[in-house]
């Protein structure tokens, strides 16, 4: 069992794979949280309208879900990060 990099609590690896279910294919072994500081948002993903993990020290929700995130890394070798771009006025 690995400690929370958050809050350094023990992972329990049930609850978090519970909460996680929303993020697509992604497991608890894909985060270094415990279920307590990981905030997860449905319907948040501007690309796929999946849901968004949040930790819980972070005020803003991200625009992309770790899944989608990874997809456009892999294709256009650019991290575009967790926030889209702001459109210039």
């Amino acid at each position: 069992m690995k400690p929370c990099h958050n809050c350094q609590a023990v992972i329990d690896e049930y609850t978090l794979d519970k909460q996680l279910e929303p993020l697509r294919e992604l497991t608890v072994d894909d985060f270094h949280v415990c279920a307590d500081c990981a905030t997860i948002v449905a319907d948040a993903c501007v690309k796929c309208g999946g849901a968004v993990y949040v930790p819980r020290t972070v005020a803003d929700t991200p625009d992309y879900c770790p899944a989608c995130r990874s997809d456009l890394i892999d294709r256009t070798g650019h991290d575009p990060g967790w926030h889209r771009d702001a459109v210039s006025a």
